[in-house]
């Protein structure tokens, strides 16, 4: 029996795909290390994209892949996962203890954008992330109420806010700030410094990723997150109604314009489900999600049910994650995540923190 050579390990690693960046594992740089003696294999994975209830099925996978691999020993693997920052908008430079930020957006209002974001959040704390969300919905704070969480946030010094706690996730929100029923009428520049405020004043502590829950359309709030706030990335969220998708296409087309990598798009209730008998119809259409993100050569990230019991969970203060994290929804927000994530460990990353500053001095 003749001895294998990592050449011909690694061109069968290329053969095998991660279902969730939709590569293999060399072109996507997971492979740490190969070492190959009298053909007994260990292979050290690291993932960038956070995915604790996937690890044990990829060593599973991949064993059973490379146990095809004529002559092959015994196979050692060692996976984990390692998320870095990436990069964001020229000119802009991440913000301290936020690895990335991720904004939620949508172009209509009523397609399930913050419930599909607090679910996304929470499932990529499960996952294993340090995770927080921020509501920059202004106008209409929906985050609290979602998470089960009042009262204005702790302030140790005075200036700064320190994030409230819901689910292991870090969150903050104008809804603490203000009284229930209190309307916002505020201008456009007033909303824009609330954001700002919101952001920067928030010690927010050590996250891999903000999700940043945005307002429907594409007016001050959008531009302001698309141009002052460093943004590693954007999902859209729509129905499959075509007046969803015509709205989707025009938030698309805004994060296009500033440079901010769309990650993907959901498609939210694409399907409703019958409380009574569990019978599924397509009551906004089928496919809208899907051919829009073919159209905008754009990744499709998955699609969730019109289902009574994932509003009834996030108008209770349980979205459905923490609520039914055994469910088929909750499995799908999961892997939804999973793929938003896992398109953003693909991108470039920010090596701004690797530099030391240069301080020149008069000698």
């Amino acid at each position: 029996m003749s001895n294998l050579n990592k050449a011909q390990v690694e061109a069968h690693l290329q053969n095998f795909i991660d279902p969730h960046t939709n590569t293999d594992l060399i072109h996507a740089k997971a492979i740490k290390n190969i070492i190959l003696e009298q053909n007994n294999l260990q292979i050290t994975i690291s993932l960038g994209y956070p995915a604790k209830s996937y690890l044990e099925t990829l060593q599973q996978d991949l064993t059973a892949h490379l146990q095809t691999l004529a002559g092959i020993g015994t196979i050692q693997i060692t996976v984990d996962t390692n998320i870095v920052a990436h990069s964001v908008q020229q000119a802009l430079k991440a913000l301290p203890n936020i690895k990335n930020i991720i904004a939620v957006a949508s172009g209509k209002g009523g397609v399930g954008k913050s419930t599909t974001a607090v679910n996304l959040a929470l499932a990529l704390a499960a996952e294993g992330a340090e995770v927080g969300i921020l509501d920059a919905d202004i106008y209409g704070p929906s985050i609290p109420t979602m998470l089960g969480l009042s009262g204005y946030p702790a302030s140790e010094d005075g200036k700064t806010m320190q994030p409230k706690i819901a689910y292991g996730i870090q969150t903050n929100s104008i809804g603490y700030l203000i009284d229930q029923d209190q309307p916002m009428i505020w201008r456009g520049p007033m909303v824009t410094n609330a954001l700002q405020q919101l952001l920067n004043d928030t010690k927010w502590e050590n996250l891999d990723y903000l999700i940043v829950d945005l307002p429907p359309g594409t007016g001050d709030i959008q531009l302001t997150l698309s141009q002052q706030i460093p943004v590693s990335g954007a999902i859209i969220v729509t129905t499959p109604q075509d007046i969803a998708l015509i709205d989707a296409q025009r938030g698309l087309g805004m994060f296009e314009k500033v440079k901010v990598p769309v990650l993907g798009i959901v498609e939210n209730m694409s399907t409703h489900v019958c409380s009574a008998c569990g019978h599924t119809e397509a009551i906004f259409g089928t496919g809208g999600g899907l051919m829009m993100s073919k159209k905008n050569n754009t990744e499709f990230l998955g699609s969730l049910p019109l289902d009574i019991k994932i509003r009834e969970f996030a108008d209770s203060g349980r979205p459905t994650v923490v609520s039914e994290p055994e469910s088929p929804a909750a499995a799908m927000y999961t892997e939804i995540a999973r793929k938003m994530t896992a398109k953003l460990a693909l991108k470039a990353k920010d090596f701004s923190s690797k530099f030391p500053n240069i301080v020149i001095q008069n000698t």
